[in-house]
This record gives C-alpha cells, sequence and structure tokens, in this order.
C-alpha cells in the first residue's frame, strides 16, 4: 500500500506539472551543463591578455552594444539547444537570462581566480572585465546541453527548420570560432603580410572548404545532396550566403574588438578575410558541432 501511495503520489506531482515545465532534474542537470560549457567555451578567452585588456579599454558604447546583440542571439540559441527542450521562445528567453547570469558568475570566479579581480580595483574595471568574458561564456553555457549531452537527450536535427534558422546556426557558428581569435593582435599581422593574391586565395580555400566541410563529406548534420540535385543548388543556397555571414560577423567582431582602428581600408579588409577563414569553417560546421 505504500508504494502505491508513493506511486499515486508521483503520478500527481507529474500530472500537475505544467508540460512546459521541465522536470527538476533535468534542469539541474542542464545547469551542470551550462556551467561546464561556458568553462569549456570561455577557458581560452579568459586567459588572453587581449581580452583582459579590452575590459578596461574597450569603448563602453561598443562593449554595451555587444552585450545587447549578444541578447537575441542567445534567446535563439536557447530555443534551438537551450539547458533543456523548449516548447516556446518565453522559455527561450528564460533560458537565455540564466546563460547570461551562468556566464557572468563563472566569469567572475575565474577571474578572481587568476588574481584580474581584486578589491581595490574600479567598478568600471571590474564591470568591464567580467561583461566582455560572460559574453562567450553564456554563449558556452547554452551551446553545453549539445556539446557535453548524452546521445538519449541531445537535440535532434529538426526536420522543420527553415532557411532562416538555417542561417542564424551558422552565424552563430562563424561567432563560435571568431570571439576566440577577433581580439587578438595576430589578425591584422598576418592581414600585413598577406598580398592580394594570398587574400584571394584564402577566400577561394574558405569557401572550396565550407563547401565540403558540410555537402561533400557525410558529416553528422550535413547536408547530402540526391543525386538528382545539381551541385551548384548547395553552393548558392547555402555557402556563399553562409561565408557571407562569416565575413559580415568578422567585420563586426574586429571592429567590435578596436581592431579595426586605425587600420587603412586595404589591411582592414584582408583581416576580414583572414578572419573568416575560421568564421567560414565555424559556419560550416555549426549543425555538426552545435
Amino acid at each position: 500500500m505504500q508504494v502505491d501511495g508513493t506511486a499515486a503520489a508521483t503520478s500527481g506531482d507529474e500530472a500537475t506539472r505544467s508540460p512546459d515545465e521541465p522536470a527538476p532534474d533535468t534542469f539541474l542537470v542542464g545547469m551542470g551543463r551550462g556551467v561546464a560549457g561556458a568553462l569549456l567555451f570561455a577557458l581560452p578567452m579568459q586567459m588572453t591578455m587581449e581580452m583582459w585588456e579590452l575590459g578596461i579599454t574597450m569603448e563602453r558604447w561598443r562593449l554595451a552594444l555587444l552585450m545587447v546583440i549578444a541578447i537575441p542571439l542567445l534567446v535563439g540559441i536557447s530555443h534551438r539547444i537551450g539547458f533543456e527542450d523548449t516548447f516556446s521562445w518565453k522559455d527561450g528567453a528564460r533560458d537565455a537570462m540564466i546563460a547570461y547570469g551562468i556566464g557572468i558568475l563563472t566569469s567572475a570566479v575565474t577571474l578572481t581566480l587568476f588574481k584580474l579581480l581584486m578589491t581595490g580595483m574600479p567598478a568600471e574595471e571590474i564591470s568591464g572585465k567580467i561583461a566582455i568574458q560572460a559574453i562567450p561564456a553564456s554563449i558556452g553555457a547554452l551551446l553545453g546541453r549539445s556539446q557535453l549531452g548524452s546521445g538519449k537527450d541531445d537535440a535532434e536535427d529538426d526536420p522543420q527548420a527553415g532557411y532562416g534558422s538555417e542561417l542564424f546556426m551558422m552565424a552563430v557558428g562563424a561567432l563560435f570560432l571568431n570571439l576566440n581569435m577577433a581580439p587578438t593582435e595576430e589578425m591584422i599581422l598576418i592581414s600585413y603580410k598577406m598580398t592580394p593574391w594570398h587574400a584571394l586565395a584564402t577566400i577561394l580555400l574558405s569557401i572550396t572548404l565550407m563547401h565540403a566541410f558540410v555537402y561533400a563529406v557525410s558529416f553528422k548534420g550535413g547536408h547530402e545532396l540526391s543525386s538528382d540535385t545539381p551541385w551548384w543548388h548547395a553552393l548558392i543556397r547555402f555557402t556563399l550566403p553562409g561565408y557571407a555571414i562569416a565575413l559580415v560577423i568578422s567585420l563586426y567582431s574586429l571592429w567590435s574588438f578596436e581592431r579595426l582602428d586605425g587600420v587603412s581600408f586595404t589591411p582592414a579588409i584582408t583581416a576580414m578575410i583572414v578572419l573568416a577563414f575560421p568564421g567560414a569553417i565555424g559556419a560550416a560546421a555549426a549543425r555538426l558541432i552545435l
């Protein structure tokens, strides 16, 4: 009788739980993956000197703009691959804010551990260092589900995902890699070393690898072409728009992290092409790694 009573109570709890409300243990597991994802994806930037300096020197309005842009990005990622399966944009927005909180907390703890945050520092310096690190950490917190989840509850490919959703995931993939490299001085250094022929070769190689990475190689999440589909269809519909997205995100990332200040037009365009090389790989692999 006691067992039956416990089962009845459990059944009653399940009956009263809203279908949009995740089970407590599922949410806690998702939170754990979120913290792990934040550390996994943000640690390279939290241990990079350029990011420490940008937390102090970056113009506040550029940092504020980056933080504002991150919010709809996080909501979109959360709707696709948040802490648990979401049923509405409201759930996605909630998880996005939780991810932002995880990003802030993990960044503050890690920077304090590295003695980059200390008592006596100006509040503007402390907040700037945490804010700039919290953005990639919050993205990592959401990506933790797809990267660290078990096979039984990983996000499955959505057969109803539209063209816009595909392009959005490409943008996330490009940003996924660009955030690690855009703050470094090497992007500008490489752009000064390259000739126009090097830049052209980089563009062609980026497009070729991007197309082959998804369509020619049978990766999980890739788009295998049927025999009656022209080879150029995927190139025009996905690869070229994806590369254009990688270029735009690369340009914005360089500008946002003040790597284009005082740089002439040609080196700036070349730096964009250089950064778009890993950005294109990230965009192509978005369906695989995200």
